[in-house]
């Protein structure tokens, strides 16, 4: 069902846990098989969900021959990475779990817990991720490897699953360098520690993934689709949407600031939350779906505002579009005030003609993004809004200036008639993120989704489906 979204409505995300309804601006449909979309993420035999005990039964084949030396306890601790049915399991992560415990086993003693977290992992479906990530085909024979095998199998599945709820299926080094967003990380092997030492180890575990509204109802939606049977395209495509915006949600603070700012850039809106309510909502102008011109995901702290402020044009603006309108048009630079400088960057004086507008917002960080005014007031009628140089143009900058320094608009307004070029400190630092949410929470508890113009997504969900990555490898990122 097609229903009709409210682009820039605020964002209410406090703990309420109220259930979510589906819409779609495209609204997502129905409901689905979660099979469709992560092939082989969820056993046949485990489809069902409430699976408690996942472990093959023991009157099945007999136990293969004893792999070589390196799945054992004794040439982990000498440095070798276990080797396990051609599968090489991450020996560093796993000696940051055995060496504090002398490198003695872990499940012997512990049956009950390896059977629970042994479950947990083969329901990481439940999260948008795919068990055999974690060697969830493994886990499934569990019973008919050796001991040490099986010690091994299980510690390297439960912590790699473990690390993916703190911190993203996907790490920061396999992600495109625009997709910047990453909270500080957890150590998997000391949470596991410290779980094996409760009476609920496998709920510990699953305590590592973001327990926030959105994230809930993101997860309500998923298991609902799940369990419906339908196995068609759409559904799957809906599936992997829901799975792709849970792995971003991961990357996000557990907790987020209660006063914040929160540009959507999906939504083309800039929401600033007080107390964790929305008090003031404007459209916002993107950047361009050109690659080097996409705004990026990230986190950064705004500490206060230019008023009338020149603009600086870095180098690959001025050759990307600076240079040729000025071959084109001889006039063009005098007429817009700007003045080419020996380093290949260019100056735009400030003036009602100035492309940064009235105010700019500092904002420190790598990629020279901010938010700023604009002197065309006419693109945020525009339903694509996205032509930016991969800043963000606000519509409303002066009342959001109001509100950061608490003022009022006319002291704004009069400070900004001076002409004078100033920076003055905000009221109160204040955390923004620049987020790029397909499917998100929207204020009315509606799940709402908005098209991939970046085609982030795809790369995402192909990361997803590989298997979880190791300390070391250089991979870079995926520009």
């Amino acid at each position: 069902m097609e229903l009709t979204p409210q682009p820039g409505a605020p964002r209410n995300r406090d703990e309420d846990t109220a259930p979510a309804v589906l819409r779609r601006r495209g609204v997502l449909a129905g409901s689905a098989a979660w099979a469709a979309a992560l092939a082989g993420c969820v056993p046949q035999d485990q489809a069902a969900p409430g699976v408690s005990t996942p472990i093959a039964a023991a009157d099945g084949p007999p136990p293969p021959p004893a792999e070589p030396a390196q799945a054992s306890l004794a040439t982990l601790r000498n440095g070798a990475d276990p080797v396990i049915e051609g599968e090489t399991l991450d020996g560093a992560l796993l000696r940051r779990f055995y060496a504090p415990r002398g490198y003695a086993t872990a499940w012997d003693s512990h049956p009950a817990h390896a059977d629970a977290l042994a479950a947990t992992v083969l329901r990481a479906a439940d999260h948008g991720l795919n068990p055999d990530r974690f060697g969830g085909a493994l886990l499934q024979r569990l019973t008919q490897f050796q001991p040490p095998q099986r010690e091994l199998l299980l510690s390297h599945a439960v912590l790699t699953y473990a690390q993916a709820l703190a911190g993203g299926g996907v790490p920061p080094a396999r992600r495109r360098d625009t997709e910047a967003l990453a909270h500080e990380p957890v150590d998997a092997a000391y949470a596991l520690r410290a779980a094996l030492d409760g009476h609920d180890p496998a709920g510990a575990i699953e305590q590592l993934a973001p327990r926030s509204t959105e994230y809930e109802a993101l997860r309500q939606v998923l298991r609902r689709d799940r369990e419906t049977g339908r196995t068609d395209q759409a559904m799957a495509e809906q599936l992997r949407l829901l799975a792709v915006n849970l792995e971003r949600q991961r990357w996000l603070p557990r907790r987020l600031p209660a006063d914040r700012i929160w540009v959507n850039l999906t939504d083309h809106s800039l929401v600033l939350f007080r107390e964790n309510q929305a008090v003031f909502t404007t459209r916002v102008v993107v950047g361009a779906d050109v690659a080097a011109m996409q705004s990026p995901e990230f986190q950064t702290t705004i500490n206060g505002a230019v008023f009338n402020p020149p603009w600086v044009i870095p180098e690959d603006i001025v050759r990307r579009s600076i240079i040729p309108r000025a071959q084109a048009d001889p006039g063009y630079l005098a007429r817009s005030n700007i003045t080419l400088t020996a380093d290949g960057e260019a100056e735009q004086a400030a003036g009602p003609n100035s492309a940064l507008g009235a105010i700019l917002f500092d904002m420190p960080n790598r990629f020279d993004v901010y938010l700023h005014d604009t002197p065309d007031r006419s693109i945020f009628g525009q339903a694509n809004r996205r032509i930016s140089n991969g800043c963000i143009r606000v519509q409303n900058p002066l009342q959001l200036a109001a509100l950061l320094m608490d003022t009022s608009l006319e002291d704004i307004q009069a400070r900004v008639a001076t002409g004078e070029t100033r920076e003055e400190p905000v009221a109160r630092p204040i955390p923004v993120f620049l987020v790029y949410q397909t499917a998100f929470l929207s204020a009315e508890r509606a799940i709402e989704v908005r098209p991939d113009f970046y085609g982030r997504d795809a790369a995402i969900w192909q990361s997803l489906q590989a298997r979880a990555s190791r300390p070391g490898e250089a991979r870079g990122r995926a520009g």
